[in-house]
């Protein structure tokens, strides 16, 4: 009866440390829900390659470092699996003037900027379009501030 005891804590305490390392090597840094779909099901690549936000389809996906993309068709998912680095957005998915003032802002995925073939996300509310800030302060001044907050930022803090 002990020995079964026994087994029972080992295996609960094994899958206890699976997830925990699961959810560990998951980037809690990406803006994304429990789902882990990224980009709210948008194709990275129709923003680099087209210039747009698309919908992907679940019937085109792929997987990178805990998060699933969808694509339009198989040819963006095919680039995508050859150089997923290319697409992914930057600070995580996070707003772009957000993460340049040092907080992490969800973006609305239609809201973008590619700059030197880089996807940055931008908030947009009732009080504030952030990409517009962005623009009108210098992005490359941003880019260069978010570059460096993202180094060192608490990444488990989100508003």
């Amino acid at each position: 009866m002990i020995s079964n005891f026994k087994t029972k804590i080992v295996l609960a305490l094994g899958i206890f440390l699976i997830n925990i390392a699961s959810l560990l090597a998951q980037a809690h840094s990406y803006n994304t829900d429990e789902s882990t779909i990224a980009l709210e099901g948008y194709s990275p690549v129709s923003y680099i390659e087209q210039g747009k936000a698309q919908l992907g389809k679940k019937s085109y996906k792929a997987t990178y470092n805990g998060l699933t993309y969808f694509f339009v068709n198989q040819e963006q998912q095919t680039k995508f699996k050859s150089n997923p680095q290319k697409y992914i957005p930057q600070y995580g998915g996070w707003c772009a003037y957000a993460v340049s003032k040092g907080y992490k802002y969800r973006p609305n995925p239609k809201s973008f900027r590619v700059v030197d073939n880089k996807l940055y996300l931008f908030t947009v509310n009732v009080e504030a379009d952030f990409v517009k800030a962005w623009e009108k302060e210098g992005k490359h001044k941003h880019i260069t501030q978010a570059d460096k907050n993202w180094k060192s930022m608490n990444k488990f803090k989100s508003i």
